[in-house]
């Protein structure tokens, strides 16, 4: 691997001020945790300063050069409890610092993920996604939790920062003006320093973060199409695969760490100058009799919590390259447009669907369409059938049916024989609760029997769905160990094919709308079920029934069929 190509840069494709303004909404949601943190934060900084100035006082009355009214050993015993009494405060602040961050912090990761997870559901469907779902998954968790624990963590932990600086310095300044100044004094130096460290991190941490997601994609596809990889032997080859990108991330994170490292060895070496440089300061201040012992313990601890600020900052600068980072990786996600949003249109079943001269094409314009001046009216209460050779456009049709994508030309419109007046409304995503769509292939989730079918309608009851089931010839539930409530792997690990279509039917038949989309919905059942499972479909009249299908015993149930590509 090319030095070059390693530290090509990745420019942003957002402006600082744009992702301030995401991260700014970001921060609406998470308020309360966020304030919590910078109210304890202010404790802390209060603790700390008070345990400085309580450290002095029971070293200066030890060494007899501060004096009480009362007996100096009892004095003692009382600035020592005093002590006690601030570092158990600064327990409580710990605790309810990690308390905080625990309970908090994950409902805050939730919502953030919530949110975007909603987002991309609602965005529009562009059929060839840009993003692997891997890295869409790495986005989801690890992007939002960089993201949330600098909103509700980090921010707040700058305000406790620029606090105690301040408050170290004014009190370092009483006791001595020239080095409080010099102790100030350095700060624009770790500013530009940091300025270039942030610039420069920026660019690795985005390579870090693109190269992680990418070991998650393959990751996930590996795992997705495992039986594929099996039965072609393929394990080395993909191995190799996931060796060559797990290669690329770690150097990445290699020249990440070598600069990181490099930065914090200069930064480091500055700060013990200054704080040797303190250090003399104070000794000779001490030995010519101008300090007391106990002021040179705060002499020094002083000079340390002004210092300890200034690495903070320079600590701040990593967190800052990583939200900006996830930021960035985040606001990609919301790049593509949501669909229309707004009540749903249910329309009194049943309902019909009017092609008018429709033209689709996935490419730019030029190229072939997918869908070419087509027409067809699927009237209310028919079955129709829909063939086909492979690539003629019957996948574009269900798009098309299910308002997924929209015409370049023509319409499709949706309207109902009790309410013609619909006869012209255009059909969009909000008709969707009109379908009830069986897609092709295993479309079981894991989890129990009884959570897939809710998936169809929520409100379900045990009865509705036992009928359901019961109309898919999907009663071999009763076989099942515990029926409804029986628990499948991935993809309904443990049933058949035949038996996973056969539930896929029911959940989509206790959908209320009156459209039934079926795509090869009946493709894994033997001849016999299948006839039953279409009689019981077709019974009910209320449903206007589209099969899209290579099957030709389908077509003696259809009022129509439509072959696309003649």
């Amino acid at each position: 691997m090319k030095l070059f190509t390693l530290l090509h840069k990745n420019e942003s494709h957002y402006t600082t001020k744009e992702i301030f303004r995401w991260l700014w909404r970001a921060l609406k949601g998470n308020r309360l945790q966020a304030s919590m943190n910078a109210i304890i934060g202010l404790v802390g900084v209060g603790f700390s300063l008070l345990s400085v100035w309580a450290m002095q006082r029971a070293i200066d009355i030890a060494a007899h050069v501060y004096t009480t009214n009362t007996d100096q050993r009892t004095a003692l015993y009382w600035a020592v409890g005093l002590m006690a009494l601030i570092i158990l405060g600064e327990f409580a602040v710990g605790i309810s610092r990690v308390w905080v961050r625990n309970i908090l912090g994950v409902k805050a990761q939730n919502r953030l993920q919530q949110h975007m997870l909603a987002r991309l559901l609602r965005s529009e469907w562009r059929g060839r996604e840009a993003m692997h779902t891997g890295d869409v998954i790495n986005r989801l968790e690890q992007d939002v939790k960089t993201v949330v624990q600098f909103l509700t963590e980090t921010m707040p932990s700058v305000l406790s920062t620029i606090t105690m600086f301040i408050g170290a310095f004014f009190y370092l300044l009483q006791m001595d003006v020239w080095l409080a100044c010099i102790t100030v004094g350095i700060l624009p130096i770790f500013i530009l320093i940091s300025r270039f460290y942030v610039t420069q991190m920026r660019r690795f941490s985005r390579k870090v973060r693109d190269s992680d997601s990418r070991v998650q994609s393959l990751l996930t596809e590996t795992m997705q199409h495992r039986m594929l990889v099996k039965t072609m032997e393929a394990d080395n080859l993909i191995l190799d695969r996931l060796s060559d990108t797990q290669t690329m991330l770690r150097g990445w994170v290699r020249l990440r760490t070598a600069f990181s490292v490099t930065s914090h060895l200069f930064l480091n070496v500055g700060f013990s100058l200054g704080y040797l440089i303190a250090f003399l300061w104070g000794a000779l201040r001490m030995q010519s009799g101008t300090l007391t012992f106990g002021g040179m313990t705060a002499f020094l601890q002083l000079v340390f919590r002004i210092q300890g600020p200034a690495r903070e900052l320079t600590r701040l600068a990593p967190a800052f390259v990583s939200v900006f980072t996830a930021a960035e990786r985040l606001m990609e996600l919301e790049e593509i447009p949501e669909e229309e949003q707004g009540e749903t249109i249910m329309l009194p079943a049943p309902c019909g669907i009017l092609f008018d001269h429709v033209t689709f094409n996935y490419g730019a314009p030029g190229q072939q369409p997918a869908l070419s001046d087509f027409s067809v009216d699927f009237r209310p209460g028919t079955c129709t059938a829909i063939m086909g050779e492979t690539g003629t456009g019957k996948t574009t049709l269900i798009r098309l049916l299910l308002a997924l994508v929209r015409p370049q030309q023509g319409n499709v419109s949706i309207y109902s024989n009790s309410t013609l007046s619909t006869l012209n409304s255009q059909l969009s995503p909000l008709h969707r609760c009109n379908f009830v769509y069986v897609p092709q292939g295993n479309t079981m989730l894991s989890g129990s029997l009884r959570d897939n079918l809710l998936l169809g309608n929520p409100l379900a009851t045990d009865e509705a769905m036992r009928e359901a089931l019961s109309k898919a010839c999907a009663d071999f539930i009763d076989e099942l160990p515990q029926g409804l409530d029986t628990h499948f792997s991935e993809l309904g690990g443990g049933l058949s094919e035949g038996q996973a279509q056969r539930i896929a039917i029911a959940r989509a038949l206790l959908r209320p709308g009156s459209i039934l989309l079926l795509d090869e919905a009946t493709s894994a059942l033997d001849t016999e079920t299948e006839r039953k499972v279409l009689e019981n479909i077709l019974s009910d009249h209320r449903r206007t029934v589209i099969f899209v299908t290579h099957r030709t015993a389908v077509i003696n149930y259809c009022d129509q069929v439509i072959t696309i590509g003649q």
